[in-house]
């Protein structure tokens, strides 16, 4: 009896990064690329189209993020079977990214035979997480929440806007913008605003690009 290949779905929008894993992936007598995309848009079709046993998709991606991407694919695929691999290792991108959906959240300096043993892992329905990245979920779990608002607002300063603008944006008042802000340094545990940014982007709280 042959035992069907995995089938496997790449999307990365680097060109060397998706050949690269097609590659490394084609080498694996059990294992085959059905599918090879630049966005979260074309995964979700793809997807669509070939049902691939597992997913492996970039989590910041042009047109649709994997975030987006795995929603999309969940949608009408509820079972599948989707690993984030990303050079991103804030503990938020990957607590949202395994809160969308996502079995398992790789980094894409992880070694080959690692990255195919988690596939295969993931095809037979597991959720392996590695030691990393669940250190990482454990700093998560450590800290306090910002909340929507004082999201709505980092974005903003982010963006490099002043109090008075931030809440104009927002429709709230100077002093409500200051509190917020007040209360954003203590939960990302900084002193200024441009600290609060980048301790936000090394998170994945705020995206600066």
């Amino acid at each position: 009896m042959t035992v069907k290949p995995i089938q496997v779905l790449v999307a990365d929008d680097h060109p060397m990064i998706r050949a690269g894993l097609t590659a490394t992936i084609d080498a694996e007598p059990d294992m085959r690329v059905v599918a090879a995309v630049a966005n979260g848009e074309q995964a979700v079709a793809l997807f669509r189209e070939h049902q691939p046993h597992v997913a492996l998709i970039d989590l910041r991606m042009p047109v649709m993020d994997g975030l987006e991407a795995i929603q999309g694919i969940l949608r009408f695929a509820p079972a599948a079977k989707i690993i984030i691999l990303s050079t991103y290792q804030g503990d938020e991108d990957i607590f949202r990214s395994l809160q969308a959906g996502a079995r398992t959240y790789l980094l894409k300096d992880t070694l080959a035979e690692e990255l195919v043993r988690a596939v295969r892992e993931v095809a037979a329905g597991a959720r392996p997480i590695p030691p990393a990245v669940g250190q990482k979920l454990a700093d998560h779990m450590l800290q306090t929440p910002l909340t929507p608002r004082e999201l709505d607002v980092l974005r903003l300063v982010a963006k490099w806007m002043r109090n008075k603008e931030i809440a104009a944006s927002l429709s709230i008042t100077d002093q409500t913008a200051q509190s917020h802000l007040k209360s954003i340094f203590e939960k990302l545990g900084v002193h200024d605003r441009t600290e609060a940014v980048a301790v936000a982007a090394r998170r994945g709280i705020v995206r600066l690009d």
